[in-house]
């Protein structure tokens, strides 16, 4: 009869990804996340328009938005989504939609925010900032298609547990992307507020984040058909 701490042993091997394949993950996500893509611009928006805490607050809600897709491509759903052009077009174009309705928006209160940098105006709910970064997280159908076709390629159909080794790559993905989106959000509120001595300047800032968002709202909404 085997030794129970050897089949305890066992069976946390097989809940986990193989040390290679996390590895080559793992390297593979930081290529995709440091360069610089639509999470990035986003990120830098949501900063420059609303400032330190407002962009790492998009950042986390952002990075939030992740879970729900690795959950749901763990147990299949995210392949249904990925591989229905009507269900992948929504998602897009929602998206899209709503990263162009927050860079409005930054750009209507560009003197709003310049007052709040000032301590003129109370600024906007802390939670109200981390769920449109989720929503703009959960929407991004770039997202949605790397984890669908790239993340299983680094799965162990040997080592069994597939759903699980699914999420542990995700979660790894999930905490490199808070890290380097947490330092792009750093970067830019530090030119913010170096620029923040003139209120007309944080009004330009504002406008450029915005300006940044609608932007990426549109490459999100007019390039590719499916992805």
């Amino acid at each position: 009869m085997p030794h129970p701490a050897r089949v305890a042993a066992s069976g946390y091997r097989r809940l986990v990804v193989p040390a290679p394949n996390l590895l080559a993950f793992t390297l593979a996500a930081l290529v995709l996340i440091v360069i610089p893509g639509p999470s990035v611009l986003f990120t830098i928006g949501r900063a420059l328009a609303l400032g330190r805490i407002g962009g790492l607050l998009s950042v986390l809600g952002n990075a939030l938005g992740l879970l729900p897709i690795i959950g749901l491509v763990a147990i299949g759903v995210g392949g249904i989504v990925a591989q229905s052009v009507v269900l992948f077009t929504i998602v897009k174009v929602a998206g899209a939609l709503y990263l162009m309705y927050l860079g409005v928006q930054a750009i209507r209160h560009r003197r709003r925010a310049a007052a709040e940098a000032n301590g003129g105006a109370l600024p906007r709910s802390a939670w109200r900032q981390l769920g449109e970064g989720f929503i703009v997280g959960i929407t991004n159908p770039k997202t949605i298609a790397f984890f669908v076709a790239v993340l299983p390629q680094f799965v162990d159909l040997n080592a069994g547990m597939v759903p699980l080794q699914m999420i542990e790559l995700g979660l790894v993905f999930f905490v490199i992307a808070l890290i380097s989106d947490g330092i792009w959000a750093l970067i830019a509120a530090g030119a913010r507020e170096w620029f923040g001595r003139s209120p007309k300047r944080i009004s330009t800032l504002s406008a450029t984040g915005g300006g940044l968002m609608i932007g990426l709202g549109g490459i999100l909404l007019f390039t590719g058909n499916k992805h």
